[in-house]
């Protein structure tokens, strides 16, 4: 049996006056236009903390401060082991639309409205309280 292809994944959390800012994949991106932490894919070599910085730059144009780790989650799928970490981060500019579809300053109460992919519903459910803080690390 072969093994699942191992991802590992930045995302941020960015809260300002009680809201956190989610973005919409594109309409032909893999699992288009879901809901999600703005992130991306950590390339080799790449530091976690670094590969969030460009990724917000890239798709959002905003320039971050990325500090500690709020939370980690191992999602896995039929074909993929993802290994998903979410950093607390403070932006500077407003976010466009660069590699995304949309964006949006989200209250916690109101992320039942949006459609997540499952490693990001369990980001919310941990911010919300509902589910395990982190998975082994």
């Amino acid at each position: 049996m072969e093994s699942k292809k191992a991802i590992r994944v930045v995302a941020a959390e960015i809260e300002r006056d009680g809201r956190y800012l989610i973005t919409q994949r594109r309409p032909k991106a893999t699992m288009p236009l879901l809901w999600e932490f703005p992130g991306g894919r950590v390339e080799p070599g790449e530091s976690d903390k670094d590969a969030l910085a460009r990724e917000l730059k890239e798709v959002i144009g905003v320039s971050a401060v990325v500090g500690e780790q709020a939370l980690h989650v191992v999602h896995e799928t039929e074909n993929i082991t993802l290994d998903f970490v979410v950093l607390s981060v403070q932006i500077s500019g407003t976010p466009q639309c660069l590699g995304v579809h949309d964006w949006r300053w989200v209250e916690p109460d109101d992320f039942g409205n949006y459609e997540f992919p499952g490693a990001d519903q369990r980001t919310i459910e941990a911010l919300l309280g509902e589910g395990p803080e982190s998975d082994a690390t």
